[in-house]
């Protein structure tokens, strides 16, 4: 158990920013736990300060702007956008059956070093796929999120050329990021880079970027995670899917988990008013980010109109009129 000062000392060095002391205190909680007979937890603290330190020798963050992925290559600045996200897995509702599968990445990634051990790696590639809305990109942000470690968004529009060759060239400074910055590495569209390469619009270049991306997926061997979605894995290349470690089919939730979106999504309102059979039934067929854009309108209405009182009328009338506006384009 963690004495008073032990607590207070955690604080204020997290109110310091003193890396140093914060983890040296987390180290002589770790030795408190296992002379507890908590080994478990000893064996957690301690692995995430060694995380914790091995990140601050790789990754140097600039609050309040874009994070270099390497600095002496000034032309990543126009191919990535890059930031410490704070989502967590807790943050979204997920089927159980990929929740599951997400937290066992999580798992395997804080016990790198337990699975070297063992001369083991864990499992760094995924595809995600499903339709749009689904919580693809939310689940790239909250795997860096748990992890602490920065995600990187490959920019489509700056790495996609018409010029022969350069689509290729600029995907391998990425890659070449990859050797030298551990993070969260996300692509997303990916079909737009690896479309199957016998289809009718099928042109020399788009042979050439698939070939060098699959080329570039299997000399990777680094620490980073490389997370890929697609709303259409049917244009994929049937060569990509073998390069992954693992693919995660995202769907629609079925319409007795809906509530729960609302519930995180308006957590600063009171909700136990709330008739939520209708709410289920108005949002049955969303995408989870248009019922998060739903509670969001919902959650203005009722702030500048009902004296931030939320009913259910006020959501369901937030529901409808955002599928009035996206069946409208």
């Amino acid at each position: 158990m963690a004495t008073q000062a032990q607590l207070l000392a955690l604080v204020r060095s997290f109110s310091e920013r003193d890396d140093s002391r914060f983890q040296t205190v987390a180290l002589q909680l770790a030795a408190d736990a296992a002379q507890r007979g908590h080994r478990t937890l000893a064996d957690q603290i301690r692995l995430m300060i060694h995380d914790a330190r091995e990140r601050s020798e790789k990754v140097v963050e600039l609050r309040g702007g874009p994070i270099p992925v390497v600095r002496p290559k000034g032309e990543l600045a126009g191919l990535v956008s890059a930031h410490y996200p704070l989502t967590r897995l807790e943050n979204m509702v997920l089927e159980d059956d990929v929740l599951q599968r997400l937290l066992r990445i999580v798992e395997e990634q804080r016990h790198r070093a337990k699975l070297a051990q063992h001369g083991l790696k864990p499992r760094r590639k995924f595809l995600l796929t499903g339709p749009p809305g689904t919580g693809k990109t939310l689940t790239a942000s909250a795997i860096a999120g748990e992890l602490g470690l920065p995600l990187f968004t490959i920019l489509l529009d700056g790495v996609i050329t018409k010029y022969m060759g350069e689509t290729s060239s600029k995907i391998r400074l990425v890659f070449e990021a990859m050797r030298t910055t551990r993070g969260v590495y996300f692509f997303d569209e990916v079909d737009a880079l690896a479309t199957k390469r016998l289809m009718g619009n099928d042109v020399g270049e788009a042979r050439r970027t698939l070939n060098s991306i699959l080329q570039m997926l299997d000399e990777d061997d680094g620490d980073a995670l490389i997370i890929a979605a697609t709303n259409h894995p049917e244009l994929l290349d049937p060569a990509m899917f073998r390069r992954f470690d693992g693919a995660i089919e995202y769907g629609l939730l079925p319409i007795e988990r809906i509530h729960e979106v609302f519930l995180k999504a308006l957590m600063p309102f009171d909700l136990r008013s709330i008739d939520w059979l209708p709410v289920e039934q108005a949002a049955n067929g969303m995408s989870q980010a248009e019922m998060i854009r739903s509670a969001e309108d919902a959650a203005r209405a009722a702030v500048l109109n009902n004296d931030a009182v939320l009913t259910t009328s006020i959501l369901v009338h937030a529901i409808k009129d955002r599928r009035g506006a996206t069946r409208a384009k």
